[in-house]
C-alpha cells in the first residue's frame, strides 16, 4: 500500500493515517515531521532546510523531495507508505513520480478526505490545545484532562487564519485532485462523518 493522502487542513487526514499505520504497519511520512527531525538531527539536508526556515522562506521543492526520497529508502517504508503533506502542488507530484519510477515503486492511490470548507472552519475554530502537552479538545474544556495544563486557542485555529489556510490549499494543493484523477488513481471519501465510518470506507476504497 503506497498512497498519497490529500485533503484540506483539518479534514482528518492525520487521524486516518494513524489508523492505517496501527493496523497495517506502513510508514506515515509527514513532511512537517521530516523537516523538524532533519533540523534537529543537524543532517546535511536538515542544515540546508534550517537556513531557509530561519530566513522565513519556503523550503525549496527539491530539498523536500530529497528528504522524502531518503525516508522512502528506510526499511519500514518498504512495507508501504502514506505520504501526508506531500506533494503540495503538481510540480512536486511530477517530481515525486519521477523519483518513485527510478526506485521501481508505484503509487497505488491518492486518497482525498473530502470535507466542506465551512465544516472545517467550524471544526478547527472550536478546537482548544493544551499549552503544556499539546493535547487537543473541544471548546469549553479549560483544563487539560491529560496533564492539568491550561487550554487555549492557537492562532492557527482562529477562523480568519483557517480561511487563509484553506485559500492556500485551494490554490496550491487542489489541482492535485485533478492531477491524480487524470492518472486514474484518485479515491475520494466523505470525511464529514464519525472517524470509524470514514475509516471503514477508506479500507474499502483501498481494497484492504
Amino acid at each position: 500500500m503506497n498512497i498519497v493522502l490529500l485533503g484540506a487542513p483539518g479534514a482528518g487526514k492525520g487521524t486516518q493515517a494513524q489508523k492505517l499505520v496501527a493496523d497495517y504497519g506502513v510508514a506515515h511520512i509527514s513532511t512537517g515531521d521530516l523537516l523538524r527531525a532533519a533540523v534537529k538531527a543537524q543532517s546535511k539536508l536538515g542544515k540546508e532546510a534550517k537556513g531557509y526556515m530561519d530566513a522565513g522562506q519556503l523550503v525549496p521543492d527539491q530539498l523536500v523531495i530529497d528528504l522524502v526520497k531518503e525516508r522512502l529508502e528506510e526499511d519500514d517504508a518498504k512495507k508501504g507508505f502514506i505520504l501526508d503533506g506531500f506533494p503540495r502542488n503538481t510540480d512536486q507530484a511530477v517530481a515525486l513520480d519521477g523519483e518513485l519510477e527510478a526506485m521501481g515503486v508505484n503509487l497505488d492511490a491518492a486518497l482525498l478526505v473530502d470535507v466542506a470548507s465551512e465544516v472545517i472552519i467550524s471544526r478547527l475554530s472550536s478546537r482548544r490545545t493544551c499549552k503544556d502537552c499539546g493535547y487537543t479538545a473541544p471548546a469549553g474544556v479549560d483544563t487539560c484532562p491529560r496533564c492539568g495544563g491550561e487550554m487555549y486557542q492557537r492562532d492557527d485555529d482562529k477562523p480568519e487564519t483557517i480561511a487563509r489556510r484553506l485559500d492556500t490549499y485551494k490554490n496550491q494543493t487542489e489541482p492535485l485532485v485533478e492531477y491524480y484523477g487524470g492518472h486514474g488513481i484518485l479515491k475520494t471519501v466523505d470525511g464529514d462523518r464519525p472517524v470509524d465510518e470514514v475509516y471503514a470506507d477508506v479500507k474499502t476504497l483501498l481494497g484492504l
